[in-house]
């Protein structure tokens, strides 16, 4: 079985307060999306990737000339308002690309720190799986479920619960199908991750423990962190 990576990269990070999207923020000399992509292209397993982006994107040039030389496929779509729509336009040009099933993988543009041993484990740990699975991390803190006014109202038993991480395999056909009748049905609004869509269908994702080290940036201390972990991988590698 084929393994491609979506990198769903239309977004606009407005919690960022910056004056680019966050994916083309800086870590080093690089992009946080330059990184992302770095981590599939160098990977043994991924046979090529896609990335959605937004029509016009001025960024994306020069990050392509700048990514690690490969021969792996790296195809372009145009990405949506919503993450679920341009997830949506990486598999229709996958699917026009390859013209059968295959696994994907998709990630978040803004998580840079991924460990290519997480795509390896979730890869093997999904092998003998019926539906896919996503990447996760158990809760560890006291959830507190509060009102509008941010008063508690509940204590939330956190046994078995788990914060969602990406990346999030599916087969091709399975996610754009589960995309599709989400859409049909009106239910867009409740797909907050490729799992969420897949659930619609009342399947059961697995979900794998991850390495925590893979923060999605979203605010701007999030960068101080992932830049610290980016230069320790560098230093240790090299």
């Amino acid at each position: 079985m084929n393994y491609w990576a979506i990198i769903p990269a239309a977004g606009v990070g407005k919690r960022m307060n910056s004056n680019c999207p966050k994916q083309y923020l800086l870590l080093d000399e690089f992009s946080i999306l330059f990184h992302t992509l770095s981590i599939f292209i160098q990977h043994r397993k991924i046979t090529g990737v896609v990335i959605a982006i937004s029509e016009g994107d001025e960024y994306w040039p020069e990050i392509y000339q700048q990514l690690p030389q490969s021969e792996k496929t790296i195809l372009v779509a145009p990405g949506g308002k919503e993450r679920s729509e341009s997830v949506l336009s990486a598999l229709k040009t996958l699917e026009n690309y390859i013209n059968d099933d295959c696994m994907v993988l998709v990630h978040d543009a803004a998580r840079p720190c991924l460990l290519a041993s997480d795509i390896d484990k979730l890869i093997q740990e999904l092998n003998h799986h019926a539906v896919g699975g996503i990447l996760g991390l158990p809760v560890v803190d006291t959830l507190k479920r509060c009102d509008i006014n941010q008063e508690i109202i509940q204590t939330v038993d956190r046994h078995l619960m788990w914060r969602a991480l990406t990346p999030q395999c599916f087969s091709l056909n399975l996610l754009t199908r589960a995309l599709e009748q989400a859409y049909q049905q009106g239910q867009e609004k409740l797909i907050t991750d490729e799992a969420s869509a897949i659930e619609l269908l009342g399947l059961k994702p697995k979900i794998i423990e991850g390495d925590p080290h893979n923060i999605k940036v979203t605010l701007p201390q999030d960068l101080i962190e992932a830049r610290n972990f980016i230069n320790h991988r560098k230093q240790t590698s090299g």
